[in-house]
């Protein structure tokens, strides 16, 4: 029988690379998407298309009530343009992670999954708090300690593949594995084409330009 892995997939470029190396090891995936009230569907509906493309064993969405207080789920608070700083932007969205993660877990430990994928990164990333080593070291803690799982020694594993790795190393490595690109979304802004100005798409046209390769997407 295949170990079994919950992955974490928005429809974005890293939690699909995330998934490309879920199914390179052979692991039997379960994937599990949010509509968490963002201010668009488009990326629920790449997951969709992301999860019928690797055929994996079932693809959950869950729908969560959310506070607001972020650009992406608020309508009153505009997507600002990329700017290089160090000040968490109002795209944070307030312990999505924590939450996604804890969704996963109790799903990973439900079905017998021995891992929880998520695709955060420390190094090309918007300064979100969440997607930080310190984070998931500290999450990894609570599950050893939190869990039936954890207490009885066969803690599930928090997974990270792209924890250590720049856009432009994700991006060569979802190519190395045959990742469809070409179904994933970044925008914020969640148009049919992307803006190309908002964070995560100056992050991902940054990334294919440094990784030497075009992307697939169409932007204004």
């Amino acid at each position: 029988m295949k170990n079994k892995a919950v992955v974490l997939l928005s429809g974005g470029l890293d939690s699909t690379t995330c998934l490309s190396v879920a199914h390179k090891e052979g692991l039997e995936v379960y994937t599990l998407s949010f509509d968490y009230g963002q201010r668009h569907g488009r990326e629920l509906k790449c997951a969709s298309k992301i999860a019928s493309h690797y055929n994996v064993a079932s693809h959950r969405v869950l729908r969560l009530e959310h506070f607001g207080g972020s650009a992406l789920t608020d309508e009153h608070i505009d997507v600002p343009e990329y700017q290089d700083g160090s000040d968490i932007p109002v795209t944070y969205v307030p312990a999505r992670n924590i939450l996604f993660l804890s969704y996963a877990l109790g799903y990973a430990e439900t079905i017998g999954a021995d891992a929880v994928f998520i695709g955060v990164s420390a190094v090309d990333y918007s300064g979100y708090p969440d997607c930080r080593p310190e984070f998931i070291t500290a999450f990894q803690k609570v599950i050893d300690v939190g869990t039936k799982s954890g207490i009885e020694g066969n803690s599930i594993r928090v997974i990270t593949p792209l924890i250590s790795l720049s856009k432009a190393e994700t991006i060569k490595l979802a190519t190395a594995n045959g990742a469809p690109l070409h179904l994933t979304t970044s925008c914020y802004n969640g148009r049919e084409k992307a803006c190309g100005r908002c964070d995560s798409c100056a992050l991902r046209l940054k990334g294919f330009e440094q990784a030497g390769l075009t992307d697939p997407l169409e932007y204004d």
